[in-house]
């Protein structure tokens, strides 16, 4: 496989004002050093809770803003510092598809209006006729009728706008689309459609996706790796199946833990982790999670761990963790916990 989108090292500080002339008193170390890659026709979720820096590493590849340090590598280009004119003939590989639907599309436009303006914007319509064609391709292609191009957002039901949504990203025929938050702001049922939806659209179109969410349980559903972000740091990153079995992270085995069970007589082993998530103003030294981690030593509170492959984890598999240094025998991740699944 082809590495489509390379982010190395990336960083993004934003600074806090105070007083009449708005002097810098600090900063929010929203993302600080988050490195992953991303193949062709490869979904790779970002998980992690509320205000962990997913959000603002979605936007930072989508340059909505401009990045502290690091580097974002589109299919070979390095984009972060590209001049908004050179970009702008990439723009269209990397779309979005983003978490309101009730929110993200204009309520002055028609569904048409809406879908047609990238499609102009990029100049992939070779006349008028063309555009409609393309349209009401994109009303197929997400399972809504054609005649509902001339209605207006308010006449649709959520799961209906973020088909929409998601049409509009389409309709640039992009290669990556950043899918931030997506389908948590809607119904159980409506949920398992819009994921459907979005993977049989990757098998057709061959798309690779970023998707940013904080349930589980969908990411077990549709993804191929995960990368589990604590305080703008990856903590681990590991295929699927690896990491759902057997994560070598505390933090991860934590969110794995809070997942619930459907299967009836079964419950999880919970990991209740204690304190509050330190302020992203002031991270702690070492490993940014000592402060709540159940096994932290001294030198996790000293030494920030670098990502690594511990030795009983397999090929793509690795985390950032102390525990991993010490013998087989004091290490408490050392061995696979399964899915920490008990017998309820």
């Amino acid at each position: 496989m082809t590495k489509l989108l390379e982010v190395s090292d990336l960083k993004k500080h934003f600074p806090i004002k105070a007083g009449f002339f708005g002097g810098t008193t600090g900063y929010v170390y929203a993302v600080d050093g988050v490195s992953f890659s991303i193949e062709k026709g490869e979904t790779l979720s970002l998980v992690g809770e509320s205000g962990c820096g997913k959000s603002t590493v979605g936007k930072a590849i989508l340059r909505l803003f401009d990045i502290t340090s690091g580097q974002v590598v589109l299919d070979g280009k390095r984009i972060d510092d590209m001049p908004a004119g050179s970009l702008r003939p990439l723009r269209r590989r990397v779309q979005v598809v983003f978490q309101d639907p009730f929110s993200s599309l204009n309520p002055r436009m028609k569904v048409k209006d809406i879908l047609a303006e990238p499609i102009r914007n990029f100049g992939l319509a070779k006349d008028s006729r063309d555009l409609d064609e393309r349209v009401a391709k994109l009303m197929d292609t997400v399972r809504l009728p054609r005649d509902a191009v001339n209605r207006w957002p308010h006449e649709f039901s959520g799961g209906q706008r973020q088909r929409i949504g998601i049409a509009r990203a389409l309709a640039a025929e992009p290669d990556l689309i950043v899918c931030d938050e997506a389908v948590s702001a809607l119904d159980v049922s409506v949920k398992a459609q819009i994921v459907n939806l979005l993977q049989d659209l990757q098998q057709e179109l061959g798309l690779a996706l970023l998707f940013i969410s904080h349930d589980l349980a969908i990411v077990e559903h549709m993804t191929h790796r995960v990368a589990v972000m604590y305080l703008g740091k990856i903590v681990e990153v590991a295929p699927k199946r690896s990491l759902f079995a057997a994560p070598k992270h505390p933090y991860t085995q934590a969110l794995l833990s809070a997942v619930p069970v459907p299967e009836p007589g079964a419950s999880r082993q919970r990991i209740i982790l204690k304190g509050d998530v330190p302020s992203p103003i002031n991270p702690p030294k070492g490993c940014r999670f000592h402060t709540r981690c159940p096994y932290a030593f001294d030198r996790c509170r000293v030494e920030e761990p670098k990502l690594a492959q511990p030795a009983t984890a397999g090929a793509g598999h690795v985390a950032a963790c102390h525990l991993h240094s010490l013998p087989d025998a004091e290490n408490p991740l050392a061995a696979a916990v399964g899915e920490l699944v008990v017998p309820a």
